[in-house]
């Protein structure tokens, strides 16, 4: 039976009114994506139809899911929100504080010993505030999310960026900052800019190499990273409904890659059969009732260009295996192309790992495609030439393919099975085998390949595709190898083939699990006491910011980010991820991976003070010491990336008053106004070119800043000269009511007391 089946039902039981009413005022077909959004309007049945890309719109989602890292400050801020008890439905999930080295057992002892603290914390945080908690080695979020929670026309929202891959599961499915996330807990609205439609219509079949995988990767490089900004992204067509439901999640997952708001597919016979195999009957009958309401109207999938804001077509027929990359997810290339461009870009052709897994492709029918080529190499006495590590995706699936001896196959490859767990995809990976920044090449089935993502090394040059895929790059040890067309020189010196992977998209046994790792929260929790030392280096109890004021003058500059600043630029994971419960202690990670556009240099600034240069984290605290606030300016798409609060949380923690950038990711927008500050960007680019590396910066109208009003901003040169520059800013007047009372949970906690 599924957890929470009431409040399914009531979803469902109101959707259809709802919807209906929304065709009727919208006085058009809907999609998908439009059912749910107008479902869970928080005013229950909309009165107007919302214009995309422009009008805030409050919502009401069913439910939350918070991974480890983010939970401490969601939860830390949720403390002081004044609530007895979470609102919705709610989720803990301990997965990123496991770092992979040695493999299951040793690593997970291990994180239990050393992140004992934030475990406990985050347990009766949980159990007193009617949270359900799952412990390490339960699995990975998402895919724990999709194996238990996710239901068709669902919505939710999670502190991670890819929360999204519950759309496999047809659900509006967003990651957010921990800050929205505790509004909803605390009983509030969320508030979403009501996005764009892109519309992906797939034909045909995938077949042979070719996977689920491979229709994301293309899509990201049609659309870019930042393609998808604003807007859902809605798969639809007969090649849509040819796809497993763990492979619709795969997709899902890596639309936070192409900057969407979230992706999603119509709820048909794949999705119900996983229901079914994952114990949730009770909610494939439900969604069965209303099917029709769980899709787009027929209308829309058949003339598309007049519902959705862009349309793209792929035919899966077509559609070749890719691994994209280095550095970058969106940098597609066809498999058998990738030997040439290598040798052209300088790409290490040796690979020396192949790394299977994370919450994009962890699932059983994943394991047994990747598995299917492992076998090979075990039957044809292939040596592989890479050195191979496997995450699987939750205690459930583990156990399954453990019992199905999936898992042996590749101890039989000498691979090492990690915990279930994120390990290398988020950096937790103490990686034996390099050390210091040497040049090298891995693949893995992850999302994202950013610069020192998995491993911490500059050089470390990772490219994304298929588990399969991945197997069987690793297995010939080199990124020009083309299973396709390529044989390998197996162990007897024969030149031998790999044959077409093959899959089983469920378990024909079912799942199975002995202990599942899931604490239940307790009807009443009052009782419960929750202590945080004031020694302790891993948490820390917040103390509420100040408002920045209507007044900012002779601000200096703090650093002038140069291309590229993710929230891995802004703050770092890997090793940092001890310190995600204290705030002062992770604020010394702040912008030390950004690329100072002043030498070119990373965490090198300089100290107007003192003439001196020194870290970033070091020169805002001597500006804060003094009263001074800073500015940080950024390039395109500032903060793309995790939806970590951190990268917002500790700029204000450190006295920074404003991001000023030429285009931001949409979470990382959301996280600066949820913390007070100003997120705002240049009316005209080219306006980045004025900065200099000792301005002061003084705002000259911002006791009128008001909606859809510009700002002016001074900006003084260290010779006296002077630049003035206008910057835009999306905030509504709820939003500008954030700035005033220094952050949107002051006024949380100001309304609470009223």
């Amino acid at each position: 039976m599924a957890f929470d089946i009431d409040m399914i039902k009531d979803v469902y039981s109101k959707m259809t009114e709802r919807v209906d009413a929304a065709r009727n005022i919208v006085g058009k077909p809907l999609t998908l994506s439009e059912k749910i959004l107008y479902a869970h309007l928080w005013d229950g049945k909309t009165t107007k139809a919302f214009t995309r890309g422009k009008d805030y719109v409050d919502f009401a989602p069913d439910r939350i899911a918070c991974q480890d890292a983010t939970a401490q400050m969601a939860l830390l801020q949720f403390m002081q929100a004044g609530k007895p008890k979470v609102a919705v439905p709610t989720t803990v999930h301990c997965d990123h504080l496991i770092q992979a080295k040695q493999g299951a057992k040793p690593d997970l002892k291990r994180a239990n010993e050393t992140s004992n603290e934030v475990f406990d914390f985050l347990a009766s945080v949980s159990k007193k505030y009617g949270i359900g908690f799952w412990k390490p080695g339960a699995g990975i979020i998402h895919q724990v999310v999709l194996e238990n929670y996710a239901f068709p026309g669902g919505m939710m929202i999670g502190t991670d960026s890819h929360t999204v891959n519950a759309g496999g599961l047809g659900m509006v499915a967003i990651g957010v900052g921990g800050a929205d996330a505790v509004d909803v807990m605390a009983g509030m609205a969320w508030e979403l800019k009501f996005p764009k439609l892109i519309g992906v219509k797939l034909t045909g079949n995938i077949s042979g190499w070719t996977s689920a995988k491979d229709v994301i990767l293309k899509v990201a490089e049609i659309l870019t990273v930042k393609g998808g900004t604003g807007a859902i992204v809605e798969y639809f067509g007969p090649g849509a409904k040819n796809l497993s439901c763990t492979g619709k999640g795969t997709i899902c997952n890596m639309g936070a890659e192409i900057g969407a708001t979230t992706s999603t597919f119509g709820y048909d016979d794949s999705m119900e059969r996983y229901l079914r195999a994952t114990d949730r009957s009770d909610v494939a009958d439900e969604a069965n009732k209303i099917r029709e309401y769980l899709t787009g109207d027929d209308e829309v999938y058949a003339n598309p260009e007049a519902h959705f804001d862009q349309v793209i077509e792929i035919d899966l027929n077509t559609l070749r295996p890719h691994l994209n990359g280095p550095f970058t997810p969106d940098l597609a290339t066809p498999v058998g192309e990738l030997g040439k461009k290598a040798k052209e870009n300088g790409w290490p052709i040796k690979v020396d790992w192949g790394l299977i897994g994370s919450c994009t492709n962890s699932s059983y029918e994943d394991l047994t495609r990747a598995s299917s080529i492992a076998k090979q190499a075990v039957d044809k006495k292939i040596k592989p030439k890479s050195d191979f590590g496997i995450n699987p995706g939750s205690e459930q699936i583990r156990f399954t393919a453990e019992r199905d001896g999936i898992l042996k196959i590749f101890e039989d490859l000498n691979a090492t099975i990690f915990t279930n767990a994120c390990g290398p995809c988020i950096g937790q990976w103490d990686r034996s085998d390099r050390k210091g920044d040497e040049k090298n090449t891995i693949v893995h089935s992850f999302n994202r390949n950013f610069s020192k993502r998995a491993d911490g090394n500059p050089n470390t040059h990772a490219f994304v595709g298929s588990p399969e895929m991945v197997a069987a790059i690793a297995i010939s040890g080199r990124l020009d190898f083309d299973p396709m067309n390529d044989t390998l020189m197996n162990e007897d010196g024969e030149e031998v083939k790999l044959d077409i992977p093959s899959g089983i998209e469920l378990p024909p046994d079912g799942f199975d699990v002995d202990e599942a790792g899931y604490v239940p929260p307790v009807e009443d929790g009052s009782n419960v006491d929750i202590s945080v030392s004031e020694t302790s280096e891993r948490l820390q109890l917040l103390t509420p910011f100040e408002p920045i004021g209507n007044e900012i003058k002779g601000a200096k500059l703090l650093i002038k980010a140069f291309g590229k600043c993710t929230t891995d630029h802004i703050s770092m994971a890997g090793p940092w991820l001890r310190f995600r419960g204290h705030l002062d202690n992770i604020s010394n990670n702040m912008l030390i991976g950004a690329v100072n556009a002043f030498g070119k240099k990373t965490n090198f600034v300089k100290n107007q003070l003192t003439g001196e240069f020194g870290g970033v984290p070091d020169v805002a605290r001597a500006y804060k010491a003094e009263g001074i606030k800073s500015i940080v300016v950024g390039d395109h798409n500032y903060g793309e990336g995790s939806s970590r609060e951190h990268a917002a949380m500790e700029p204000r923690h450190l006295g920074v008053a404003a991001v000023i950038v030429k285009s931001f990711a949409r979470i990382h927008e959301t996280n600066l106004k949820k913390q007070g500050m100003l997120g705002l960007t240049f009316v005209n680019e080219s306006d980045y070119d004025l900065i200099q590396e000792d301005d002061t910066f003084n705002f000259l109208d911002l006791d009128q800043f008001a909606p859809d009003k510009p700002l002016l901003i001074e900006v003084v040169h260290a010779d006296g000269s002077k630049d003035e520059f206008k910057v835009n800013h999306t905030y509504n007047q709820a939003q500008i009511n954030w700035y005033n009372e220094g952050s949107a949970l002051n006024l949380i906690k100001k309304e609470n007391a009223a």
